[in-house]
């Protein structure tokens, strides 16, 4: 996601969101361990997605 989607967002999405992505980064961990992920450039994608969605929470927050 592009921060000016992630901006338009209200927080409580931000927050369900960044919660899909800390579970989804979870799976991709498990699927590694097994040897079935052919895409691990997906894993840094996903810590990016989860570092935009907290800088924007914090922002918000101040």
């Amino acid at each position: 996601m592009d921060v000016k989607t992630l901006r338009a967002k209200p927080v409580e999405t931000l927050k369900t969101d960044l919660k899909e992505s800390h579970e989804h980064l979870m799976a991709l961990g498990f699927k590694i361990a097994a040897n079935q992920l052919k895409n691990v450039r997906e894993v840094r994608k996903t810590k990016l997605a989860i570092a935009r969605m907290q800088t924007l929470l914090r922002e918000k927050r101040s």
